[in-house]
């Protein structure tokens, strides 16, 4: 009979360090980049704080964005329908209802995340391009609503939040205020991402994104995990636009569903690398820092030159720059040429 190795209790301890650390490490890190966050506070100017905290919002955005469109593989293109819900919500109740803005922050979140299962029910039976124009349309037809309840909403002339006088129930949080508050909610979203794409849940994500039907063979309930999916997504979308609706006080259906805020969630995700969790991160830091650089430096033709390097972006790295980095050191292949051929683009 053939013997059985002993291996030394040493080495089983070892390992079992050596994963310990691998997993607690990214949070380490994430610790330490929040530390720097809030000290970098104090170095900012007025008008960087702002820019900073704008950074944060998209950082959440593209973190809930890359939850159902990266993890599962449903590419939302009216992700904005869910920004502009959890700030009119949070317009309306306090300035209707008299709500505080915290309580009207956590009832947004919840109504858009209802809204998100109340849409997300039909439409998710829907595949690919079918799906976009789905959410594509719903989006459009939420602004059409809210334009139209003039008597809740203020309709095209817009809807102010009472932030001073008798009528405010929530003082002004001010730059330092909305820095840490969008601080706070990019710092949640990286958190529930990294939760999601490290347990069963993101697993079974993956899996009806890579083969929806071979999921449901494996046994995953694949209509009510791409459910619970938009749900969580459409939540932390409607945070952010409660906290947006309240910073800038007076709100508008063109702004707070304006097609271009998915637009810019979907170019973050795909450019940092989607289905990950530091891609959307580093995508939604890097594109707004060069769009600001550029906007101050080339104030006529910035549009036209951040368009030029996202499609160089794209071109050179479609699946985005962290799965790139992460192929590369597996394969030791680092050409973008390479990496061009092997995408057939």
């Amino acid at each position: 009979m053939p013997t059985l190795t002993k291996v030394p209790q040493k080495r089983i301890f070892s390992t079992l360090q050596g994963d310990q650390a691998r997993r607690l490490r990214p949070w380490a890190l994430g610790l330490v980049v929040l530390l720097a966050a809030l000290g970098l506070q104090g170095q900012l100017y007025s008008g960087q704080e702002r820019t900073v905290a704008t950074i944060f919002m998209f950082v959440a955005l593209a973190q809930a964005w890359n939850l159902i469109g990266g993890f599962a593989g449903y590419a939302s293109f009216g992700q904005v329908v869910f920004f502009g819900v959890g700030g009119y919500f949070t317009a309306v109740a306090m300035s209707h209802w008299h709500f505080n803005f915290w309580t009207s922050l956590l009832l947004s979140g919840f109504v858009s995340a209802l809204f998100a299962v109340i849409i997300g029910i039909p439409l998710l039976r829907l595949k690919g391009h079918y799906f976009a124009i789905a959410t594509l349309g719903v989006a459009e037809g939420m602004r059409e609503v809210v334009t139209n309840l003039t008597d809740l909403t203020g309709g095209g002339a817009g809807i102010t939040v009472p932030t001073v006088g008798s009528n405010a129930t929530t003082a002004y949080l001010g730059n330092d205020g909305f820095y840490q508050l969008f601080l706070g909610l990019a710092v949640l979203s990286v958190i529930i991402s990294g939760l999601v794409a490290r347990n069963k849940f993101g697993y079974a994500l993956r899996a009806i994104n890579q083969d929806e039907d071979a999921a449901a063979a494996l046994g995953i309930n694949t209509n009510r995990m791409k459910v619970l999916t938009f749900a969580l997504s459409g939540f932390i979308t409607g945070l952010v636009g409660a906290s947006y609706a309240f910073q800038q006080v007076t709100i508008f259906p063109e702004r707070l569903f304006d097609v271009d805020i998915t637009v810019l969630m979907i170019i973050m995700v795909i450019i940092g690398g989607s289905g990950t969790v530091l891609g959307p991160l580093l995508g939604a830091v890097a594109l707004q820092f060069l769009s600001e650089f550029l906007r101050q430096n080339f104030t006529n033709l910035h549009t036209f030159i951040l368009g030029a390097i996202i499609i160089v972006a794209v071109v050179l790295l479609p699946q985005g720059a962290v799965n790139y980095v992460n192929e590369a050191r597996r394969t030791k292949e680092f050409s973008l040429l390479a990496n061009v051929r092997k995408y057939r683009l």
